[in-house]
């Protein structure tokens, strides 16, 4: 009985070992290939279409990813999963583009593909980071004082997509008196859609939440906005405004301007405007055409410094 105690015992240790080894494994892609990007070219038109990444996990193709024309921040980004202002070093984690094209499992989890991205980051680029935890500048979305000006969704059904998955939208459109393209295949397409023209900014949002809202401000201010409205269900809106120059990560955006004054667009979201009337900046807009306000705050916010990192990454 002491014997088979003893192998006993040496069997647990064995397969405990090996389980040990293979759980602290560093997960890493099958096969990866990192090179830097040629320029984009323009089409016969004279345009440049810039295809985003594809693939990865939760995709419909979720062994294969495929970073096109990429810089070394959004890979960042993507491995630690934190936005833009939360990553610092080199300016040329800005400038300099790469192609990356890497497979793994089909059933990798999107943690372990985080995992494999930042090994990844590390051998090729020999990349060296830390963190830290600071307290940050931030705004907390919240009701204004006479309620949201929003209206809730409703089904309705989508537009033929174009080939591209997206809405179909016309080459040329047409120009409304707002001084805004007239795209009629964006309705009934769920998501929020921004338009820029010349000293003039549109957000089209159809069946988003607050939390939807949020993401989309975190991404456009530069700075986190966290959604604090209580609100839960999904909403149409239009947000029309003027554009501000962008400043760096968590850069003196400033807070939120003082309240605007009674009136201005609403009913909904309508934003109705004329071409040639000046518009509210972001913050105005949200109040007066959403009923929504940014509220500036501290709280503790994760940072990510590149300690170290080579522009050109080994060979494949």
């Amino acid at each position: 009985m002491r014997i088979t105690g003893i192998r006993s015992g040496l069997l647990l240790l064995s397969l405990a070992l090996a389980f040990g080894q293979t759980a602290g494994k560093s997960p890493s892609f099958d096969v990866a290939s990192v090179k830097a990007a040629a320029p984009p070219t323009p089409d016969g038109r004279g345009m440049i279409r810039m295809a985003g990444p594809s693939g990865g996990p939760g995709t419909k193709d979720p062994g294969r990813i495929h970073y096109p024309y990429m810089t070394l921040k959004n890979l960042i980004m993507d491995a630690y999963d934190v936005k833009n202002f939360q990553v610092s070093g080199p300016a040329w984690l800005d400038t300099e583009r790469f192609d990356i094209t890497a497979t793994m499992p089909p059933d990798t989890t999107k943690e372990q593909f985080r995992l494999m991205l930042q090994n990844l980051l590390a051998e090729r680029f020999k990349m060296t980071v830390h963190r830290e935890t600071k307290d940050l500048p931030m705004y907390s979305l919240v009701v204004a004082r006479n309620g949201p000006k929003m209206k809730e969704s409703r089904e309705v059904p989508p537009t033929k997509d174009s080939d591209d998955g997206g809405p179909a939208l016309p080459s040329h459109p047409k120009i409304g008196a707002d001084g805004f393209p007239e795209l009629p295949g964006l309705v009934g397409q769920p998501g929020i859609f921004g338009i820029m023209m010349p000293g003039r900014a549109r957000m089209i949002a159809q069946q988003q939440t607050m939390r939807d809202l949020a993401e989309r401000l975190t991404r456009q201010l530069n700075r986190p906005v966290k959604d604090e409205t209580g609100l839960t269900a999904k909403y149409d809106f239009v947000v029309t405004y003027a554009p501000e120059p962008q400043s760096g990560p968590l850069g003196p955006l400033g807070a939120p301007p003082p309240p605007p004054p009674p009136g201005g667009a609403g009913g909904g979201g309508s934003a109705a405007v004329q071409a040639d009337e000046p518009l509210p900046n972001i913050y105005a807009a949200l109040q007066l055409q959403l009923g929504l306000k940014l509220e500036p705050k501290k709280a503790p916010l994760e940072l990510i410094f590149v300690d170290h990192a080579e522009k050109t990454p080994t060979e494949n």
